[in-house]
């Protein structure tokens, strides 16, 4: 019989930081890590086969900030997941996201079960995540191929937000939050930025070592739909996640060009992304 090399889609590494939370009367939290860390390397989330080398690189880092008199804690979660770049041995990150408003009820001995149709105050959180991590990578290989995986994630959002005191998931006040995350990526306005995703990674990164000028050919193309795309819209969300992740690689994709190259790509940059300014002058 052969040997089943298939795995789970995603390979998570969890980080549980209790210090902020001193009684003794949670002295069970160390289980907390293995436990999300099992439930997502565990469970499958697309219906694609794959490799091990090919699952997806995905640090989550959970800060519990504090608890009530019972087990109702609220927690600061950064998900980062990584892509790797074809024909080199390099990664590349996909998206930095700080989620500030997760509370959630963790008792001794909790398990997490998952249920696309029952929210659950951890589950819905990690699920809601683990498929804009699929969508963000699906996108980077195919043009808008991470759409299954936004409807997933839109379909958590929709049954949070029909259970009372949900927090994180309401369109009320901040758009920067699930809610918000999952508006932008679905709506039509914002497919320019889902296919210059595509064409960055695929088209431009991945092409590097194979033939570099066209790959920052492409790589400019890409920055010319991402400023077609700001210019359509209103909401600055996705775009400031993409450059707080990726304002170094993109200086670094132009430091060897020729001038006028590295310029092109620095009076782009500079329009799209006035926060990082000090970083794309080193182009100049």
């Amino acid at each position: 019989m052969a040997e089943d090399l298939s795995a789970q889609e995603i390979k998570a590494r969890v980080d549980v930081n209790s210090s902020q939370i001193s009684s003794s009367d949670y002295d069970y939290l160390h289980e907390l890590r293995p436990l999300i860390e099992e439930y997502v390397n565990n469970n499958r989330w697309t219906e694609d086969t794959f490799l091990e080398d090919e699952r997806i690189e995905v640090d989550i880092r959970i800060t519990l900030i504090s608890v009530d008199g019972g087990a109702n804690f609220e927690a600061n979660l950064i998900i980062q997941s990584y892509r790797p770049i074809y024909n080199t041995l390099t990664k590349t990150p996909l998206l930095i996201i700080n989620d500030s408003n997760w509370r959630f009820n963790y008792n001794r001995n909790r398990s997490i079960t998952r249920d696309d149709f029952q929210f659950d105050d951890m589950a819905s959180v990690i699920d809601f995540y683990m498929y804009i991590v699929l969508a963000y990578d699906y996108d980077s290989f195919s043009e808008l191929g991470g759409t299954p995986y936004l409807r997933n994630a839109e379909n958590v959002v929709n049954v949070a937000q029909s259970s009372p005191g949900a927090a994180g998931w309401t369109s009320v006040g901040t758009r920067r939050n699930r809610n918000g995350l999952i508006t932008q990526l679905t709506n039509p306005n914002y497919q320019g930025f889902r296919r210059a995703m595509y064409k960055y990674h695929r088209l431009g990164l991945d092409q590097f070592t194979i033939n570099t000028d066209r790959a920052r050919q492409n790589i400019i193309a890409s920055f010319e739909l991402l400023e077609e795309t700001r210019r359509q819209t209103t909401e600055r969300y996705l775009f400031d996640l993409l450059f707080s992740a990726k304002n170094r690689e993109f200086t670094a994709a132009f430091m060897d060009a020729d001038l006028n190259e590295r310029l092109e790509a620095y009076n782009l940059l500079v329009e799209l992304d006035n926060s990082h300014i000090s970083e794309y002058e080193k182009l100049q």
